[in-house]
């Protein structure tokens, strides 16, 4: 049976996912031990299926490939990501480690200024600043679907 794609944080919730995170990028020195610890971040992502690697997962904006799926469980929305960069892939951990498992309520409630608060976009180039951004802006979208009981793309 093939591993669910689907990414479940270890955090209760939202803010403490981001405290955590917070934390860990605050043990290094500069921001080269961080790049290696979100590329880390980013080969711990579970498995994403290629079939899924389709222009319909796939997020707009971003200058390498990414993808996201949702699945609605149980009131809650959980993601899968995938990128073909492998410092694209550890952002997007750390964008599921925060949203997935979530409530739609939690994660809309949830603004990425965080990535900001952290130094993040700051330390990134331009166009992966906004490529993050768009991962940011398509789990919002996912989650006010999500919220209005439509179906998940």
């Amino acid at each position: 049976m093939p591993e669910d794609p689907f990414f479940v944080p270890e955090e209760a919730s939202a803010a403490e996912a981001i405290a955590a995170i917070g934390d860990e990028l605050a043990v290094f020195d500069d921001w080269m031990e961080r790049y290696h610890h979100i590329i880390d971040l980013g080969r711990t992502l579970p498995p994403f299926p290629a079939a899924w690697q389709d222009d319909a997962h796939r997020v707009q904006g971003c200058q390498s490939k990414v993808w996201l799926a949702a699945v609605m469980r149980a009131g809650r929305l959980y993601f899968a990501g995938a990128s073909d960069a492998a410092i694209v892939a550890g952002l997007v951990a750390l964008l599921l480690r925060v949203y997935s498992g979530r409530t739609p309520e939690e994660i809309l409630a949830t603004n990425a200024d965080f990535l900001t608060a952290w130094g993040l976009i700051g330390a990134l180039s331009t166009n992966r600043g906004n490529g993050v951004a768009a991962m940011a802006r398509r789990i919002s979208d996912l989650a006010k679907a999500a919220s209005q009981q439509k179906a998940v793309p």
